[in-house]
C-alpha cells in the first residue's frame, strides 16, 4: 500500500517506537504509583519524553509540559482552563474542529463571544482584517499552525504580535507541523502549544499534550488522582501533575520518547526539506492532469506536505475509492474536519480529496499517485 494519509496518522514509524513499546509493554510500571524497578522505568520513560518535547518546541520549562490523550484534549484543556465568561476569542477559517467545537461549545454557553480571521477563495487568511476584530475583552488568538486540508502555513509571528499587542494570550494548534516545521515556543512568544504524537511526530496513537509558559495558569480540566499531594482535596497546583489527572499511557510516551528522540537527531529541517520537495514533485506532476483542480494559497508563508484536490467528473469519495480500490493508494476525501476552510474554498458540498506525506513517503509513491490521477482522469474522458 501506498499510504499518503500522514496528515491523519503517521502509519510507519521509525523502528525505535515500536522496539520502545513493546519493551515498555513487557516491563514499565505505573509511572509515579510506586517506587519499584518497573515502575520507576515508566517514570523515567514520560520525563524523558518531557525533556525532548521540550527541547524540540524550543521551551525553557519541560516541567510545564502536560500530556494528554490526543491534542483534542489538549486544546479543550488549554481553552476550557482560559477562558471565561464575558472573554472574546479571535480564531480562524484554518481551524479544525478540535479548536472550532470546544469554541462553539463555550460561545453556546454564553462564556465567550467570538470572531473569525476569514481565508479568501484561494484559501489565503485575510490578514488585513485582524486588527478590526480586536475587542478590550479579547482574551485569547487561537490558531492552527497549518491547514491541515490544504497545508498553508499560518503566519504565527503576526499572529503572536497583535495577540500580544492588545494583552491578549496566543494559544496554538500544532498538530499539522510538530515534527514536519520547526516551531520555537519561546523564540515567537507562544503562550500555550498544543500537539499529538501521532502524526509528524511519528509516535503512537494515544498521545499528546500541551506546553503552558510559567506566567498562564489554567483551570485543569480532569481532576483526579496524580500520585502526588495525595492528602489534598484539590489538583495540586504543581506542573505538570495538575493537568494530568489519572494513570499516564506509559507504554505510548515510551514510542513518543523514542520518536522525539529519532527526529531529534535527524533535524526537523530535513522532514520539511524533505515534504516540501514531495509536494512540489506531486503539484507539478498533477497539474498538467486535464479536470484537476488543486486548492489553497500557492505562496503565503510556505506549506506541509499537504495538497488537496479534485477531478472534474468524479465525486471526492468516489476518487479516493478508485485511488485505494484500483491503484492500492490511501488519502483522505470529505470534510476533513475542517468546514470552514471548505466553505471558503467553496467544496463545502463537494469535499476534496487530500494527499498527505511524511518522511517515510517517497518520489515513487508520488509518481505513483500522478500516474492513478492520470489514468483515472483518462479513464473519464473515455467514459464521455
Amino acid at each position: 500500500m501506498i499510504y499518503l494519509n500522514n496528515a491523519a496518522t503517521t502509519i510507519r514509524k521509525p523502528p525505535a517506537v515500536t522496539e520502545a513499546v513493546v519493551a515498555a509493554l513487557a516491563g514499565a510500571g505505573s509511572c509515579s504509583r510506586g517506587a519499584s524497578t518497573s515502575d520507576l522505568v515508566a517514570a523515567r520513560s514520560v520525563a524523558s519524553a518531557r525533556v525532548r518535547l521540550a527541547r524540540l518546541i524550543g521551551f525553557a520549562h519541560p516541567e510545564r509540559v502536560a500530556f494528554t490523550q490526543n491534542a483534542t484534549m489538549a486544546l479543550n484543556t488549554a481553552l476550557f482552563g482560559m477562558l471565561h465568561e464575558g472573554d472574546h476569542v479571535i480564531t480562524t477559517d484554518f481551524e479544525h474542529n478540535s479548536v472550532l467545537r470546544p469554541l462553539h461549545e463555550l460561545e453556546r454557553r454564553g462564556v465567550i463571544e467570538l470572531d473569525y480571521v476569514r481565508a479568501d477563495a484561494s484559501g489565503r487568511l485575510r490578514m488585513e482584517e485582524l486588527e478590526g476584530l480586536f475587542r478590550p475583552t479579547t482574551r485569547a488568538v487561537v490558531a492552527t499552525h497549518a491547514s491541515n486540508l490544504t497545508g498553508a502555513v499560518t503566519d504565527v509571528p503576526e499572529l503572536v504580535r497583535a495577540a500580544h499587542g492588545h494583552g491578549a494570550r496566543f494559544v496554538l494548534d500544532a498538530s499539522q507541523t510538530l515534527g514536519a516545521l520547526p516551531v520555537g515556543m519561546d523564540a515567537l512568544g507562544i503562550d500555550v502549544l498544543c500537539f499529538t504524537g501521532h502524526k509528524a511526530l511519528m509516535g503512537p496513537q494515544g498521545t499528546g499534550g500541551l506546553a503552558v509558559v510559567p506566567d498562564l495558569e489554567l483551570a485543569p480540566l480532569v481532576h483526579g488522582g496524580t500520585g502526588v499531594k495525595s492528602a489534598d482535596p484539590f489538583q495540586p497546583p504543581s506542573y505538570p501533575e495538575h493537568l494530568e489527572a489519572g494513570t499516564m499511557n506509559a507504554h505510548g510516551l515510551a514510542g513518543l520518547d523514542a520518536a522525539l528522540e529519532f527526529l531529534l537527531e535527524l533535524g526537523v529541517e530535513r522532514v520539511a526539506e524533505h515534504d516540501r520537495k514531495l509536494r512540489e514533485r506531486f503539484i507539478q506532476g498533477v497539474s498538467s492532469i486535464p479536470g484537476i483542480v488543486v486548492y489553497g494559497d500557492r505562496d503565503g508563508h510556505g506549506h506541509t506536505g499537504v495538497v488537496a484536490l479534485n477531478l472534474e467528473g468524479i465525486d471526492s469519495s468516489s476518487l479516493a475509492d478508485r485511488l485505494a480500490c484500483e491503484y492500492d493508494i490511501a488519502t483522505r476525501a470529505g470534510l476533513h474536519c475542517a468546514p470552514r476552510m471548505h466553505a471558503a474554498l467553496g467544496t463545502l458540498e463537494r469535499g476534496a480529496v487530500r494527499f498527505s506525506f511524511g518522511w517515510y513517503t517517497t518520489e515513487e509513491d508520488i509518481d505513483a499517485a500522478i500516474f492513478a490521477l492520470r489514468d483515472i482522469a483518462c479513464n473519464l474522458c473515455d467514459d464521455r
